[in-house]
């Protein structure tokens, strides 16, 4: 039976990193994946919706030409040509992913793993085995709970929805709902988003939640909260989606963005004597060991933070203990992040509600103001900034902001937070004008 240093069950980000990093360090080392190289971020997340965003402003941009000097016949959308074009990248991206695992020695194997006990794998009926072995395999969308369901679809299927939605109702709150309203928003759509809480994008800045909800409303996307919706029933035009209140809704396409689950079904969890927690994700202590110690996971099926660049971080750092020096650590603290909504948001750090639990007296610095470029566009888009600042020892302690190019910008700022930055430091630095980033270093007055 063949036998491995490490066996990487998930080619995604983090499985990838982590059979590449254990490979070029010469270990033995396998990963199984099924399905394309590159798991939910190459496929069916960052990437091709990052593209699609992409997509999703030249139509607005076209418009706002105009106040510029520039005229002519406006161009038309062909659904057809974005999802070719982004399934040929996507296509090159697969290739290079495996590029990278080849260069690295590490051995592929085609197929769906599981754990027969806590040495070995099998792979579609042929079995190996491994002195450790890394779960990496991601998470899944999860299924809303209402009558109807089976007929909407999921973050993994709109990217080649058939025919392109004229009308389209989003379910959710969070980010990709967001996103997707956005995005299909600016591709065409007439768009309903339904979410049941009061605000959507749970857990960020309570100020950028209301500006960003405002601006897409502006934009043209229906946002409807402390809404939900009961049933879902095909009709003669489409789908028909009943509210809580009663109201109908008659629409092409119905996307439910309601969350993500770990995927854990069928890897053998149970034979090999790996615990899952009660969110149904794989426990984990500070160096990613499962309850079987020479087993570990990282990932989106641990369920902490799920982002790609997290995972990413989260495989340097396994790697290093199981074939490096063990002195590289996880630090979850101040993990950047962006929404790509239209605008977008950026955000690095505690919230104001946060800053205040943890640190009681602190400052607010908040602008709002018309980017340049909308002097003469003839948007109406706005852009907001707010620092967060712990009183007693004058340091950043987040930084939010809502406008174009938003993660661009506070990808840097995040630099400076994690290097304690306070706002003096802030105060100093020299702005590059004219440019809308300049405003966090030159925000003096806090707010009210």
């Amino acid at each position: 039976m063949q036998e491995y240093d490490l066996f990487v069950i998930g080619g995604g980000s983090g499985g990838v990193r982590a059979a590449r990093m254990a490979g070029s360090r010469g270990a033995r080392v396998a990963l199984a994946e099924a399905g394309a190289l590159g798991g939910t971020c190459v496929n069916l997340g960052c990437i091709p919706k990052k593209l699609y965003s992409y997509a999703s402003h030249y139509g607005e941009a076209f418009e706002e030409a105009h106040g510029f000097g520039w005229s002519g016949a406006s161009p038309t959308f062909d659904w057809e040509t974005l999802k070719r074009n982004r399934a040929i990248e996507i296509m090159r991206l697969n290739g290079v992913y495996e590029k990278l695992l080849i260069g690295a020695g590490v051995q592929l194997a085609r197929g769906r793993a599981r754990l027969v006990d806590a040495h070995t794998i099998e792979i579609d009926g042929e079995r190996v085995r491994a002195r450790n072995i890394l779960v990496a395999t991601g998470g899944l969308p999860a299924r809303p709970s209402f009558a109807g369901q089976e007929l909407a679809v999921s973050s993994n299927e709109m990217f080649d929805l058939e025919p392109f939605p004229q009308r389209l109702l989003v379910i959710g709150g969070g980010y990709i709902a967001c996103e997707f309203a956005s995005i299909f928003n600016g591709l065409g759509s007439r768009v309903m988003q339904v979410y049941r809480g009061g605000q959507v994008l749970r857990g960020f800045d309570d100020d950028i939640r209301n500006f960003v909800a405002a601006e897409m409303v502006k934009k043209g996307v229906e946002v409807r909260t402390s809404a939900h919706v009961d049933l879902l029933q095909r009709a003669a035009g489409g789908l028909w989606a009943t509210l809580q209140d009663g109201n109908t809704i008659e629409v092409d396409a119905v996307l439910a963005a309601t969350g993500r689950r770990p995927n854990v079904a069928g890897l053998g969890l149970e034979a090999a004597g790996v615990q899952v927690n009660e969110r149904g994700a794989i426990a984990v202590d500070d160096e990613f060991r499962t309850s079987v110690p020479h087993i570990c996971a990282i990932g989106d099926v641990i369920d902490r933070v799920q982002l790609t660049p997290v995972a990413l971080a989260e495989a340097m750092a396994l790697v290093d203990r199981l074939f490096g020096s063990g002195k590289r650590r996880m630090d979850y603290e101040k993990i950047p992040t962006a929404v790509f909504t239209n605008p977008n948001v950026g955000t690095v750090g505690l919230t104001e509600a946060q800053a205040r639990e943890r640190h009681g007296r602190v400052r607010i610095y908040r602008s709002e103001f018309k980017p340049l470029k909308h002097t003469l566009s003839t948007s109406s888009e706005r852009a907001l900034m707010k620092l967060v600042v712990d009183d007693a020892s004058d340091r950043v302690l987040g930084v939010h902001m809502v406008g174009a190019d938003a993660g661009e910008i506070v990808q840097g700022f995040a630099v400076a937070l994690k290097a304690g930055a306070t706002k003096a430091v802030f105060d100093a630095t020299i702005g590059i004008h004219p440019t809308a980033a300049e405003e966090f270093v030159t925000m003096r007055e806090p707010a009210a």
